[in-house]
């Protein structure tokens, strides 16, 4: 197991994030860069097509990872296992949102962290979709990648990043990419499978909510997405608030259904009690990923 690893590439990202100030290009870049470089010259509306860009992009992003695995310092191989981690740029962002007193301000930031179309937003909408991002994107920001540096070092950590960074550029169900981005969508589940029901769990039992506890996966099953519904609806029932619903992507109203049982127009107070959950969390990972190096 990789405690050391994870517990080191945590606690940077905890109190440096990306490392802006040294003005590196992030990993993920890169692996960003071989996506659109294989889509650029191979791309087919062909699901086998759709199997050659994830199996080029992880066979690279593997033996790039491996190399540099043979590095023995863990503090330089922490110190890499961090840009797969995203718990401080991801609660700064959302934070962000909220803060703004402008409305047209606030559309526009969040915009910088959504899909959906954020124009006509309200305020309520935007603090919707403010608490929708963070819980969703603790499991893919935070829990998954912490999951598999755990269980695989870099290499896990970094397989995971690319996967994910994958069914973000490819993984949609529409004309170009229905076939082409499926086997990448296909294969985010399923990494996602674990992490997600971990975040849901540790959101209800952080916020100590038997509710969400009891009927997280109730209604986080209704979501679309295998795995994406169930830490939001967790967050909903936790906070007492009631998230999905209809919104507006590329001009066109999709019928989401909802999640949780609570109020539904959300105030900047309910993104902020969302927010509260990273002082917990960040406890809990640290006193657990230092037991475990301690004990093993």
């Amino acid at each position: 197991m990789f405690y050391s690893v994870a517990l080191i590439a945590f606690l940077l990202d905890k109190f440096f994030g990306e490392f802006e100030k040294l003005n590196l290009n992030h990993p993920i870049i890169y692996i960003g860069n071989l996506i659109k470089f294989f889509e650029s010259k191979f791309y087919k509306d062909s699901i086998f097509q759709g199997f050659l860009l994830t199996s080029f992009t992880l066979s690279v992003v593997f033996v790039v990872v491996f190399c540099i695995s043979f590095i023995e310092s863990v503090i330089i191989q922490g110190f890499l296992a961090s840009f797969t981690l995203s718990s401080k740029m991801l609660y700064d962002c959302v934070k962000d949102v909220v803060k703004s007193k402008d409305i047209n301000e606030k559309r526009e930031k969040i915009s910088l962290l959504v899909s959906r179309d954020t124009k006509n937003m309200s305020d309520s909408d935007i603090n919707k979709a403010s608490i929708e991002t963070y819980a969703e994107n603790l499991s893919d920001g935070v829990i998954a990648p912490l999951f598999y540096l755990i269980c695989f070092g870099l290499i896990g950590g970094y397989l995971y990043k690319a996967i994910n960074t994958l069914d973000s550029m490819v993984g949609y169900r529409n004309r170009k990419y229905e076939k082409f981005g499926k086997v990448s969508a296909r294969l985010d589940d399923v990494v996602n499978y674990i992490p997600s029901r971990i975040t849901a769990l540790l959101i209800a039992i952080l916020f100590k909510s038997k509710k969400s506890l009891k009927q997280f996966y109730k209604y986080g099953k209704k979501h679309e997405s295998l795995n994406a519904g169930l830490p939001i609806a967790s967050m909903a029932l936790a906070i007492n608030v009631k998230l999905g619903g209809a919104t507006s992507y590329f001009g066109k109203i999709k019928q989401k259904p909802y999640f949780g049982e609570g109020k539904e127009k959300i105030k900047n107070s309910d993104v902020f009690k969302a927010l509260s959950l990273k002082t917990s969390l960040d406890i809990f990972i640290i006193v657990l990923l230092g037991v475990l190096y301690v004990i093993y």
